[in-house]
């Protein structure tokens, strides 16, 4: 199941606004696919995604521990294979 959040451009001016704490987070293509799940500290892993020019947008939640952001990301993955 897909994150219940908007998808936003994967850009400069929406990384000002990605928060510096543990998360899930999608990674999609321009038609709102979801090409990839990953999980960490958002703000890194972001700035990561876009300096690779691995996805057009992203959507992401923030989770309270790194370890709850792993366990949901491959809960997540589980779910879409």
């Amino acid at each position: 199941m897909p994150l219940q959040k908007p998808w936003r451009d994967l850009e400069r001016g929406t990384l000002s606004s990605v928060p510096d704490r543990p998360g899930i987070y999608e990674l999609g293509d321009g038609s709102g696919t979801v090409q990839s799940v990953g999980h960490g500290v958002l703000r890194d892993e972001l700035k990561t995604a876009m300096a690779y020019g691995d996805a057009e947008s992203v959507r992401w939640e923030e989770t309270h521990t790194l370890e709850q952001a792993k366990s949901l990301a491959d809960e997540h993955r589980e779910r879409l294979e």
